[in-house]
């Protein structure tokens, strides 16, 4: 979208029916479901992207801010926070006695450590000098990367409970809380600053806005067209073959295919050095997902979010990262966009998003024998919670999708849903960088480059990797000018 708006002749190849990806549209029936992704935060990210495309975001999308943010729930207790601090400081006291004061302290510190961090999502980490710029060195005191997201939190509250209600977001990166580095707190600082909405029609709605967008400003969107290979002539890439077996010449590639998949699946054997097959599968992945659609008869009276935590949230989330087993008691996330979006089903009926984080396809779990025993668990689970009694026999449409469907259907290497993880050694200059380095001529952007995974980040790789795509295209337009005074490869540069 922001290249098309440059002048660029941008052609987007799109796999999948819709674009959008993992968090594209999936349909059953007269249901619609957002497939990945269910909310946005920071919404001025997006609309800075739109205005950099000259176009406003809310001429397209309408986006519904959520009050409360979710409804956390631990047994009987539910947590409704909001971005009211003053009133979730009192749900806070009244819920867990004490613990007020900490909640204002994390809103204070950890708003100062956002601000030190933003800079670093918003530029490339290309060098090892990239570590030795200002704004590294100012936010290096308030990163807190050699600690985890946990143990922060506990500096803050004292409950077990509230400090899971502030660490769970570690889950938008498919990470253990004891295991994602301390800087990751700002998760939960942004939703509880910033808000959360859901956009009229779905997460979904905002990526086909998008390709409106290219297309308003004459590029082309394939959809249903996937690429089976990224030709390469004398190091530089020089166009695509596709499915279909036709050939699309290029002068330059951006990737927003899934790293791993498209590092193992989309180059010739033998040609990639850094990340060879075997190189990719020993990165480190994040956890995947156990997905259930539901189209149901009739309203849900749950919140537009819910959480609901496992008894022992510490072994269940110790089960999926490190022991890689499913756990007999887990945690499910419910999305319900009915009870504020009546778009997404037919009249007086619901759809129902449920999500059960588990161990990627790296775990020795064979889903084809698996399936079936834990769509069941997710249902009886689901028919544990007392707004959803008897739910089983309100279901009419149903779709249970596994991590060995996001890897053979979506394309989703490891089943890894949130991408690569977030760990020291793959973040900043140390994750994929923004410009390919094994081919000239290919940027990549999305979950598995810098920043990073999580919409807000992949929005910021966006620009980031179109600044340097412009930049390196600029430059190559000079050196033709000052030796042929034409502009040789310039003017229009189809991607």
């Amino acid at each position: 979208m922001l290249l098309s708006a440059e002048g660029y002749e941008v052609e987007l190849y799109e796999q999948q029916a819709t674009v959008g990806g993992r968090s594209g549209e999936l349909r059953l029936g007269d249901y619609r479901f957002d497939r990945g992704a269910t909310f946005l935060m920071m919404p001025h990210l997006l609309e800075e992207l739109f205005a950099l495309a000259g176009r406003s975001v809310h001429d397209y999308v309408s986006l519904k801010p959520l009050d409360p943010l979710y409804s956390l729930h631990f047994g009987d207790t539910v947590f409704t926070p909001s971005t009211n601090q003053v009133q979730t400081a009192e749900e806070i006291e009244r819920l867990f006695p004490g613990n007020g004061n900490g909640y204002r302290r994390f809103m204070a510190e950890e708003g100062d450590k956002l601000e030190r961090v933003i800079p670093l999502l918003q530029r490339p980490f290309q060098s090892l000098g990239d570590y030795m710029k200002r704004d590294v060195l100012h936010a290096l005191p308030k990163l807190n990367a050699a600690d985890n997201v946990y143990n922060r939190l506990s500096r803050y509250f004292d409950d077990e409970r509230l400090r899971f209600s502030f660490t769970f977001q570690a889950k938008y990166l498919g990470m253990s809380p004891w295991e994602c580095p301390g800087t990751f707190t700002i998760l939960s600082y942004m939703e509880h600053r910033y808000g959360l909405y859901h956009p009229i029609g779905g997460i979904n709605r905002v990526l086909q806005a998008m390709a409106e967008v290219i297309q308003e400003h004459g590029g082309q969107v394939h959809t249903a067209s996937g690429v089976k290979r990224i030709l390469v002539k004398n190091g530089h890439a020089a166009g695509l073959l596709l499915e279909n077996g036709e050939k699309v010449e290029a002068d330059y590639i951006v990737i927003g295919a899934d790293f791993g998949s498209a590092m193992t699946q989309l180059f010739e054997p033998g040609l990639l050095k850094k990340y060879t097959p075997a190189k990719v599968a020993r990165k480190r992945y994040s956890c995947s997902t156990a997905m259930l659609y539901l189209g149901i008869d009739g309203e849900v009276e749950l919140d537009h979010h819910s959480v609901h935590f496992a008894a022992d949230y510490r072994r269940n989330v110790r089960e999926i990262t490190e022991l890689g087993v499913l756990s007999d008691d887990a945690s499910i996330y419910i999305h319900n966009p009915s009870v504020i979006d009546k778009t997404l089903a037919p009249p007086g009926k619901s759809s129902l998003y449920v999500l059960m984080p588990v161990p990627n396809l790296s775990a020795d779990i064979n889903w084809e024998q698996e399936r079936a025993e834990v769509e069941d668990w997710m249902m009886e689970r689901l028919e544990q919670i007392p707004q959803l009694a008897g739910i089983a026999g309100r279901v009419e449409e149903r779709l249970f999708f596994s991590p060995q469907d996001w890897q053979d259907k979506q394309n989703v290497y490891n089943g890894a849903t949130f991408n690569l993880a977030h760990n020291l050694g793959q973040m900043m200059h140390l994750r994929p960088h923004n410009t390919f380095e094994e081919v000239r001529g290919i940027w990549l952007v999305g979950g598995g480059t810098h920043p990073g995974s999580g919409l807000p980040t992949i929005f910021e790789s966006a620009k980031i990797s179109a600044q340097l795509l412009r930049k390196h295209d600029q430059a190559v337009r000079g050196r033709f000018t000052v030796q042929t005074g034409a502009h040789g490869a310039g003017a229009g540069v189809p991607l």
